[in-house]
């Protein structure tokens, strides 16, 4: 039985689709790869608010947050990390030999925008690293009032993981003034897992000018470069099935309407967090709730595995809590292309399970 997805990601892949990623291959040096590419980045570039590149990698969203923070770091990143995915940008940079300090945050809880002025504000750093959306947590960082900051100091790269968020909430990515932001396919662009994007400022390319080892098939300057030679080619072969996928969705995507996109997003979240309110109590702090998950407290000590096993026998599947919080806390991915009936049918389920 196919279990219907409310995950954190992979999330539910429309039919259609999935379709296209069965279309025949095209050669990747050829001119329709070329006008594939130009036309998926024309489309991010309104996702993502930007007047920038955009970078294509055949990774995962991590795979573009390590090829950051080895790319454009000279002296010494500063990493905030707000859950167990925050806390990747910094093994990232030190394991790569990359200087970095990291800076953590109280699960549940989001960034103090005095404490990044505070680290900025000392002159060691010329990178920073932030998670936008945890889904860890469920916590949504107040980016706007971050960048406030940031904006103070010129001379930082500002990196922002976007992984869960992007398509599912507004990021304004020249607005807020972010160098680089990663998102990847299986999270609100509700593709199949395996193509990671970002945008890449000017600064940002200047930055990765001084750097001197940023890595072979990461190296995003190195990508930035050959698709302004190659005319939107890469240096290796991309995978050009999620390629004929991510172009068909975007032209979905931008059908909706991004605000409408949005507020959907938004419609589901409240509808989530009530219902978490009603029976239990939510886990992050509820000024900044993600728009894409929520994570729930475990507060009547139900089996989480239990109930995920009852859902599954009905064709749904949701989260346990992540690491630490496993079986303290449950999440619902609210994210793609999910409606609100369809988090109603998923609730009504659990309803029935928990005999509430």
């Amino acid at each position: 039985m196919h279990k219907k997805l409310f995950i954190p990601g992979p999330i539910e892949v429309k039919e259609d689709v999935l379709a296209k990623m069965a279309m025949p291959m095209i050669g990747h040096r050829s001119k329709e790869a070329s006008e594939l590419q130009r036309r998926i980045s024309e489309k991010l570039r309104k996702v993502f608010y930007t007047k920038e590149e955009i970078l294509l990698s055949t990774t995962s969203g991590s795979g573009l947050m390590e090829g950051a923070i080895r790319s454009c770091t000279v002296k010494r990143a500063a990493v905030f990390s707000i859950g167990a995915f925050g806390k990747r940008w910094y093994e990232m940079g030190i394991n790569n030999n990359v200087p970095a300090d990291l800076f953590e945050v109280e699960w549940g809880k989001a960034v103090d925008f005095n404490e990044v002025d505070k680290v900025l504000a000392t002159g060691k750093y010329d990178l920073i690293c932030i998670t936008h959306n945890e889904t860890s947590t469920g916590v949504m960082n107040p980016v706007e009032e971050l960048g406030e900051v940031i904006r103070k100091y010129p001379e930082v790269v500002w990196c922002l993981d976007a992984v869960s968020s992007m398509a599912g909430t507004k990021i304004e990515v020249d607005k807020l003034g972010v160098d680089i932001c990663i998102t990847s396919s299986q999270k609100a662009l509700a593709l199949p897992p395996g193509m990671a994007v970002c945008s890449f400022s000017q600064k940002a390319i200047e930055r990765a000018k001084n750097v001197k080892f940023r890595g072979y098939y990461l190296d995003l300057l190195a990508l930035y470069e050959y698709i302004q030679k190659k005319d939107y080619q890469y240096p290796s072969t991309p995978s050009l099935s999620h390629m004929f996928a991510m172009d068909y969705q975007l032209d979905k995507i931008l059908e909706e309407g991004l605000d409408n996109r949005y507020k959907r997003h938004i419609e589901m979240a409240e509808y989530v967090r009530a219902w978490g309110k009603e029976h239990f109590e939510l886990f992050a702090d509820e000024r900044y709730l993600s728009n894409t998950l929520t994570n729930i407290k475990n507060t009547r000590g139900i089996s989480v595995a239990e109930l995920n096993k009852e859902l599954g026998k009905r064709g749904f599947q949701i989260s346990n809590g992540y690491g630490k919080l496993k079986e303290q806390t449950f999440r619902i991915a609210h994210m793609g292309e999910c409606t609100l009936d369809d988090v109603k049918e998923l609730l009504v389920n659990i309803d029935e399970i928990l005999n509430f």
